[in-house]
């Protein structure tokens, strides 16, 4: 559903991976899948151990670490529409005529003109994100914020919650803890996002509801469940089919 606190921690070798090992398992970043060491995988007639496992996880439901990152949000990747269609055409091991071809733009030295900017664009992450790991020894007033979800709908200042603000406003909402109820339901965006946020754990990834299933887990949180149900969808933490017979978490 979002893009976790493990996966913002992990190092660039990490994310290209696009799984830790701690102890005795292994995490996929993008979704928070786990395997465990010792114990033998059966898929599909194969019989995997924990890492080669995970790594067929990660191929088969995410495409490749690529095809997921390149799916996050613009304000999250810094690239316009236009440099992600170019982008995955590269990664497809498309030549610059076929790219060329496909989008239907320029000529093949057009194309190597928006290399050369991607070439440029990289240089550019390298010298921000040095300058950002010093200042990370020197400032010691940065507050903690928190990470926007990978399916957020419309990210903009709404989503500018420090760590500490994110609690205050769940003790506020939530008095009795995060399994009880909501005591109301704000139309203040920053908290709204909070509230929904917090109502979207009470679901399973990789699972399927029914609208009656849905109704029941929210009916306990909310005495308007359907205004719940409908900024769930609306602020992209969960999704549904049109006709509205089956409902899940995205991610």
């Amino acid at each position: 559903m979002e893009v976790s606190d493990q996966f913002w921690q992990a190092s660039i070798d990490d994310w290209k991976r696009g799984y830790v090992r701690e102890h005795d398992v292994y995490r996929c970043l993008l979704c928070g899948k786990q395997t465990e060491i010792g114990i033998i995988y059966p898929e599909g007639g194969v019989l995997y151990e924990a890492e080669r496992y995970l790594k067929w996880h990660i191929q088969h439901a995410h495409g490749s670490v690529f095809h997921y990152l390149i799916g996050l949000d613009k304000k999250l990747t810094g690239l316009t529409d236009h440099q992600n269609s170019l982008m995955k055409l590269f990664y497809e091991g498309k030549n610059d005529r076929e790219v060329q071809q496909e989008l239907g733009i320029g000529s093949a030295s057009t194309i190597r003109n928006h290399r050369f900017g991607l070439k440029e664009k990289e240089r550019q992450a390298k010298v921000f994100l040095t300058m950002m790991e010093l200042l990370k020894e020197k400032d010691q007033h940065a507050p903690t914020f928190v990470d926007i979800h990978k399916t957020a709908t419309m990210v903009d200042e709404r989503y500018n919650v420090t760590l500490e603000e994110y609690e205050q406003i769940v003790k506020k909402y939530f008095p009795e803890g995060t399994a009880g109820k909501l005591v109301s339901f704000s139309q203040q965006e920053k908290h709204k996002i909070v509230v929904l946020r917090e109502i979207a754990k009470r679901f399973e990834q990789d699972r399927l509801y029914g609208e009656k299933e849905v109704n029941e887990i929210l009916k306990p949180v909310f005495h308007d469940y359907v205004k719940v149900r409908r900024y769930l969808i609306e602020y992209g933490f969960l999704d549904r089919e049109p006709d509205g017979s089956q409902y899940w978490l995205k991610g």
